[in-house]
C-alpha cells in the first residue's frame, strides 16, 4: 500500500516540477501586440514599448525607407506617372497645331515657257508662224487671320515675255502686278469657325491632361502608402506567427520532459508536433507575405532600370502606430466636391460640349462674305514707234526698265478695286442643325453624368468615413479580444499544471492568442490604410482598396 502512494507523491512532485520548468520557459502571457491601443496610451504607441521584435535582417543590399521616403521616390520614379506627364505635352502640341492654321503661308512660283502657233490669216502676225516665249515669277502670302475668321492674301507677279508677232508694239514686254484680297465673313464663321473651336477644344483637352495627371499623382500616392503599410504589417504579422512558432515549439520541449518523466503519455507529443508543423507554415506563408508585399512597393517606387532592382530588400522605418483623427463628414463632402478629378474632369468636358454647341449653331447662319480686291500694276520693255499705216513702220523705240515698272506700281500709277458682297445658304436641312441637335443632347448627358458623380462622391467619402471609424472600433475590439486570449492562455496552463486541462486546450488558447494579436495588428493598419483613403477620396476616385496581404489567421480586405 506505501509503494503505490510513494509513487503517487513522487509523480505529483515531478509533475508540480515539470509545470515549474514550463511556467519559467514560456513567453509571459501578458505580452501584448506590437501596438496598444488603451484608452490611457499615448495617441502614438509604438510596437517596441509593447515587446515584439521584428526578425533580423537578411543579408544583401537594403533600402531603409520612410513613408515619405517611398511616396518621394514614386513620384519621380514610378512609370504610370512617367507616362502621364507625356500627356500634357501631347496636348500643348494641338494646341500648337491649331494654332499653326494661323500662320502666313509663304509660296512662290517661278516658270518658263514657249509657244509656236502657226498663221491662219493675213492679220495673224506672221508670214508661217507667230512664236511666243515667257518667264515669270510669282510671289504669294496668304493667312487665315486669329480675328473674326478673316484672312487675306498678297500676291506679287513678275513676267517677261517675247514675241515674233508684228503688230505687238512692245517686245520684249516687261509685266508686273502686286493684288491684295481680304475676305470678312459677316454671319457665318465672324464669331468662331473651326479653327477657333478646335483651339478651344484642345486648351480644355490640355487641362483635362493637367486633371488626369493629377489624378494619377493621387491614386499613385495612396497605393504607394496602402503597399507601405502592407509590408510594416506583413513583417510584424511575421514576428507574431514567429512567436507562435517558438512558444509552440517550447511546449513540445516541455512535453517531451513530461514524456520523459513519466507524467505524460508520448502520445500525447503527436499533437505538439502537430502544433509546431502548423506555426512553421504560419512563418513560410508569412515570410512569403513579405516578398510579396516587396515587390509591389518596389514596383511603385523604383526604377525597374536601377541596378538590383529585384534584389534590393526594402526595410521599413515607420512602425504601426494608431494616431485617431477627427473626421468630418461634411467638409470632407464639399471639399472633394471643389476637389475632386472626375468631377473637374467633368465639367471641362461640358465646357468642350458649350464650345461645340455654340460653333455647329454659328455654322447653322447663312454664309455672308465681304470680299475686297485691291491691284496695282506696271508695265514696260521696248516699246515700237510706228510709222502711218496699219500697222505701220516701227520709225523707232523707247525702253522702259523694270525699275520703272515698280515705280509705277508703287505710285499707284494704273490702280484697280473691287468690292462684292456674297451669299449663300443651305435649302433645307443641313448637317450643321443635326450637329447642334446631337451636341445639346451630349450636354444634356454630361450635365446627368455630373450630378451623377456629385452622388458618388458624397457616397464614398460617407463610406470611407465609416470605414476609418469601423477600423478604429475594430482596433478596441481586438485590442479587448487579444488581452482576453492572453488571460485565457494563462488560466489553461495554470490548469494543465496541475493536471486539470489538456494540451489540446492549451494549444487552442495559444492559437487564439496569436490570431488575437494579428488581428489587432491588422485593425490598426487598417486603420492607418482607411485614413490614407479618407484623404485620397478627396483628390480622386478610388477603385478597390491597399494591395491586400494575406497571412495564416488574416484575411486583409480593403475598401
Amino acid at each position: 500500500m506505501r509503494l503505490p502512494r510513494l509513487t503517487r507523491s513522487l509523480r505529483f512532485v515531478t509533475s508540480v516540477l515539470a509545470g515549474v520548468m514550463l511556467t519559467v520557459t514560456v513567453p509571459a502571457a501578458g505580452q501584448s501586440l506590437p501596438v496598444s491601443a488603451r484608452p490611457d496610451a499615448p495617441a502614438a504607441a509604438t510596437a517596441e514599448a509593447t515587446g515584439i521584435s521584428l526578425p533580423a535582417a537578411q543579408p544583401g543590399p537594403r533600402r531603409s525607407l520612410s513613408i515619405d521616403d517611398a511616396v518621394a521616390l514614386a513620384l519621380e520614379q514610378n512609370l504610370d506617372i512617367q507616362v502621364e506627364r507625356i500627356n500634357p505635352q501631347l496636348q500643348d502640341l494641338d494646341i500648337a497645331l491649331a494654332r499653326s492654321s494661323w500662320t502666313p503661308v509663304l509660296s512662290t512660283v517661278f516658270q518658263t515657257n514657249g509657244r509656236d502657233t502657226p498663221s491662219n490669216s493675213a492679220i495673224a502676225g506672221g508670214e508661217t508662224k507667230i512664236s511666243d516665249s515667257a518667264t515669270a515669277s510669282s510671289l504669294n502670302v496668304e493667312q487665315q487671320l486669329p480675328w473674326n475668321g478673316a484672312n487675306y492674301s498678297l500676291t506679287w507677279n513678275s513676267s517677261r515675255s517675247t514675241t515674233s508677232n508684228i503688230f505687238s508694239n512692245f517686245n520684249p514686254v516687261l509685266r508686273s502686278n502686286l493684288d491684295f484680297v481680304f475676305v470678312q465673313p459677316l454671319l457665318r464663321n465672324f464669331r468662331i469657325d473651326a479653327t477657333r473651336q478646335q483651339l478651344l477644344v484642345s486648351t480644355n483637352n490640355r487641362d483635362i491632361s493637367d486633371i488626369q495627371l493629377r489624378e494619377t499623382v493621387v491614386q499613385t500616392v495612396r497605393n504607394v502608402k496602402s503597399a507601405y503599410w502592407n509590408l510594416v504589417y506583413a513583417r510584424y504579422s511575421l514576428a507574431v506567427q514567429q512567436q507562435a512558432l517558438d512558444l509552440a515549439q517550447e511546449s513540445l520541449r516541455n512535453n517531451r520532459t513530461r514524456v520523459e518523466v513519466g507524467t505524460m503519455a508520448p502520445i500525447d507529443i503527436v499533437e505538439a508536433e502537430s502544433e509546431v508543423a502548423r506555426n512553421e507554415e504560419a512563418v513560410i506563408l508569412a515570410e512569403a507575405a513579405i516578398e510579396r508585399a516587396e515587390d509591389q512597393l518596389r514596383a511603385l517606387i523604383f526604377d525597374p532600370s536601377t541596378p538590383d532592382f529585384w534584389a534590393t530588400a526594402i526595410e521599413t522605418t515607420e512602425e504601426p502606430t494608431l494616431q485617431m483623427q477627427p473626421i468630418d463628414i461634411d467638409s470632407a463632402i464639399r471639399n472633394a466636391v471643389n476637389q475632386r478629378t472626375d468631377l473637374r474632369r467633368a465639367k471641362k468636358g461640358l465646357e468642350s460640349s458649350d464650345i461645340n454647341i455654340r460653333y455647329f449653331h454659328n455654322q447653322t447662319l447663312p454664309d455672308v462674305n465681304l470680299q475686297f480686291n485691291y491691284g496695282f500694276q506696271g508695265l514696260g520693255g521696248t516699246r515700237f514707234e510706228r510709222g502711218a499705216g496699219f500697222p505701220g513702220p516701227i520709225i523707232g523705240q523707247t525702253f522702259t526698265s523694270y525699275g520703272s515698272v515698280l515705280g509705277d506700281i508703287f505710285r499707284n500709277e494704273f490702280p484697280n478695286w473691287n468690292l462684292s458682297l456674297t451669299v449663300g445658304y443651305p435649302i433645307g436641312a443641313s448637317q450643321a442643325e443635326a450637329n447642334v441637335a446631337q451636341s445639346r443632347l451630349q450636354r444634356t448627358q454630361a450635365q446627368v453624368q455630373m450630378k451623377s458623380i456629385e452622388l458618388q462622391i458624397a457616397t464614398q467619402v460617407r463610406e470611407v468615413a465609416r470605414q476609418v471609424n469601423t477600423n478604429l472600433k475594430r482596433v478596441e475590439a481586438t485590442r479587448a479580444a487579444r488581452e482576453l486570449g492572453e488571460r485565457r492562455l494563462e488560466a489553461e496552463q495554470k490548469k494543465f499544471e496541475v493536471g486539470m486541462s489538456t494540451s489540446f486546450l492549451v494549444f487552442q488558447a495559444q492559437r487564439d492568442l496569436s490570431q488575437g494579436r494579428d488581428a489587432e495588428l491588422r485593425a490598426i493598419l487598417d486603420y492607418n490604410q482607411a485614413l490614407v483613403d479618407f484623404e485620397a477620396v478627396q483628390e480622386s476616385a478610388i477603385s478597390g482598396g491597399g494591395i491586400a496581404v494575406t497571412t495564416t489567421g488574416a484575411t486583409a480586405a480593403q475598401p
